[in-house]
């Protein structure tokens, strides 16, 4: 494994740019996702997922479908993220990203500073990727539009915690309805300050 440097170009073909979002919030899952990019069908507009609006996201996110040579995003859930750690479960859903790219990566350019064991490819980390390298780019905003769908499809079963609006991160509405209502399925249990209420009364 390399870290901090790119690989030469040529050494390898299919580069699969590695990205999660949703490792703060309170309740949810965590997203991962894996992108390899066909050069063949270049993408205008491609930056760190935080850095753009909610609408360039969205524009965006049928065109990396559409045109990467491949991609695959995965969901690890609160209760497996309570039984690994956040770091763990982070981890875990970039192997199966990576996993289930077809046709499979060669590389697998992961942000950040820390690559799961155990891949079938080689692997690189890059801290800032999500700045530099067009594939992580993507990945980032596929990670990110999907896990915040998911999250406004949780508030229609969950409406009173505000799912919709904060997507589980620990905004002082948030924070205020878990006080109120205490934590639900959807919650991270080991996560202060949900650990507090874990045993108040409210939606299970």
């Amino acid at each position: 494994m390399k870290s901090g440097s790119l690989f030469p170009a040529p050494a390898f073909q299919r580069v699969a740019g590695v990205d999660e979002a949703g490792r703060g919030p309170l309740a949810g899952p965590v997203s991962v996702a894996a992108v390899i990019l066909d050069p063949q069908r270049p993408i205008v507009g491609l930056d760190d997922s935080k850095k753009l609006s909610e609408a360039r996201r969205e524009a965006l996110f049928p065109i990396i479908i559409e045109r990467a040579l491949a991609w695959r995003v995965e969901f690890v859930e609160p209760r497996e993220i309570d039984e690994l750690n956040i770091l763990q479960a982070t981890l875990e859903g970039m192997r199966r990203a990576i996993a289930g790219l077809q046709p499979a990566a060669e590389l697998a350019r992961i942000d950040g500073n820390r690559a799961p064991k155990g891949l079938r490819c080689a692997a690189e980390t890059l801290v800032g990727g999500d700045r530099l390298d067009p594939a992580i780019m993507a990945a980032s905003i596929l990670a990110k539009v999907s896990r915040d769908r998911a999250m406004v499809a949780m508030h229609d079963a969950f409406p009173m915690y505000g799912f919709a609006v904060h997507k589980g991160y620990p905004t002082p509405a948030h924070l205020a309805a878990l006080a109120q209502h205490g934590p639900c399925v959807q919650h991270r249990r080991s996560f202060a300050p949900v650990r507090d209420w874990q045993n108040a009364s409210g939606p299970v």
